[in-house]
């Protein structure tokens, strides 16, 4: 079963993990600027795309499709295999439906 302990070791390495990353775009997107390389084939690379705006969403719909998962939990006795494979259902539906999303916000912004 996940503990405690597991899940402070999952926010501290993915906090981790963000502050690198945020760090590294920082700096090449400071370089490029820097240099004066920011031309028109670099501009996509600060462009927001459809799917950029819709991460959130995204990952919304994962945490509830987890959690989800979990409160059902509470309600249904399963067993912990059956909880495990729920929440990467439930996880894999949220992509799913996340997909469908991006696929009509890209039409919408091709029109």
């Amino acid at each position: 079963m996940l503990t405690s302990d597991f899940f402070e070791m999952l926010i501290v390495f993915s906090s981790i993990v963000l502050v690198v990353k945020t760090i590294a775009d920082y700096k090449l997107k400071s370089n490029l600027i820097k240099q004066g390389l920011v031309d028109e084939k670099i501009k996509h690379l600060f462009a927001k795309s459809a799917s950029n705006s819709l991460t959130s969403v995204k990952w919304g719909l994962v945490l509830i499709g987890i959690g989800s998962a979990l409160f059902l939990r509470e309600w249904v006795d399963f067993n912990d295999e059956t909880i495990f494979g729920l929440m990467f259902l439930f996880a894999g539906a949220a992509f799913l439906v996340y997909y469908g999303l991006t696929l009509s916000e890209e039409k919408k912004n091709k029109e």
